[in-house]
């Protein structure tokens, strides 16, 4: 007899990761969903739909169900989970019935958005769902002692919020989430460019500016690439060319409130743990984690040792999938 599959599922704002226990990640997709406006179908789910955004029909939309680390939309959610389940039991070559799943969400979630993400993955069949809260997986994933009572600091800056966490065995002991993440540095890129050059330039385009010369505020060699847009004043397209300190400038309002989540957390830390951050420092995990010049800024800010996640942009995946096997402990702990 089989074994029930057990695994974790990071449902973030940009990527929706499935990792399992014997095979690790095995999926790692865009949350995005294409659908037929008509008849309300999904066309495509994950990387082929977001290749699909912005280029469709009008009867076709590419929609992301999921904002700033909820779900903005039920249904769809719905429907993308089922489509990546079936797609992962393809991958690990095992039909996934009814599934043990931990689920993660954000520390500042409420209750409604919890009982739906609960809610979403028990309709594609999962047998248990636990929720874990984001901090404490990223934490488990980037290999923190997260059961033993030292403080461990995370940081994770995904695609719809930044959690700053606090952690001590086996629970949050001060916490900060801001609605600042990678959709939000985007977001400043597109009206920077708008404001200065009179230029539309699609989401797309603004990650691939993000993260090819988007900079903390660091000092840094200049560099430059090469942008297409649409021009706003006679609607042809157009190419300019951006350099990474106009970049940076853009970017900075949303970094310093990132920094200031950060600060506050560390101001509630109980004294005791206080002496804890000082020697282990903080960890930076998610997307965020990987703009350039991160560590340097932050630890010239914080005056603390600043680490980088052994892999920012699956910590919480595997820390989910990792949970698994002492998640009553945490559950004891997140009550």
């Amino acid at each position: 007899m089989l074994s029930t599959a057990e695994i974790g599922i990071d449902l973030g704002t940009a990527n929706l990761l499935v990792y399992t226990k014997d095979k690790g990640i095995v999926l790692n997709e865009p949350s995005v969903v294409a659908l037929n406006t008509e008849t309300k179908a999904v066309l495509a789910v994950g990387t082929e739909a977001k290749n699909m955004v912005g280029k469709t029909p009008a009867n076709i939309i590419a929609v992301r169900p999921l904002r700033d680390g909820v779900i903005a939309d039920f249904d769809v959610t719905t429907d993308m989970l089922k489509a990546v389940m079936k797609k992962a039991s393809k991958k690990i070559g095992l039909s996934l019935r009814k599934p043990n799943v931990v689920v993660c969400a954000p520390s500042g979630s409420t209750s409604v958005e919890r009982r739906a993400i609960l809610d979403a993955v028990r309709s594609c069949g999962a047998k248990n769902v636990h929720i874990i809260e984001e901090p404490v997986a990223a934490a488990i994933g980037s290999d923190l002692p997260v059961s033993e009572p030292i403080a461990n600091v995370v940081v994770d800056i995904g695609g719809g919020t930044t959690e700053v966490a606090i952690i001590s065995f086996g629970g949050v002991v001060s916490c900060n989430s801001v609605r600042i993440g990678g959709d939000k540095l985007d977001d400043a890129i597109i009206q920077y460019v708008r404001k200065k050059y009179n230029i539309l330039i699609g989401e797309r385009t603004a990650e691939l500016v993000k993260m090819e010369i988007g900079y903390t505020p660091v000092e840094h060699e200049e560099m430059t690439m090469e942008v297409r847009g649409r021009d706003l004043v006679n609607g042809l397209p157009k190419t300019i060319e951006l350099s990474s300190l106009e970049i940076q400038s853009a970017l900075t309002e949303a970094m310093l409130q990132l920094l200031e989540a950060i600060r506050a957390t560390l101001e509630n830390c109980p004294p005791e743990l206080s002496g804890d951050i000082v020697d282990r420092g903080v960890m930076v995990t998610g997307g965020g984690a990987l703009i350039n010049g991160m560590q340097d800024w932050l630890s010239q800010e914080i005056s603390v040792p600043v680490h980088i996640a052994p892999s920012p942009l699956e910590s919480v995946a595997i820390g989910t999938g990792r949970s698994l096997k002492f998640i009553d402990k945490l559950q004891k702990a997140t009550l």
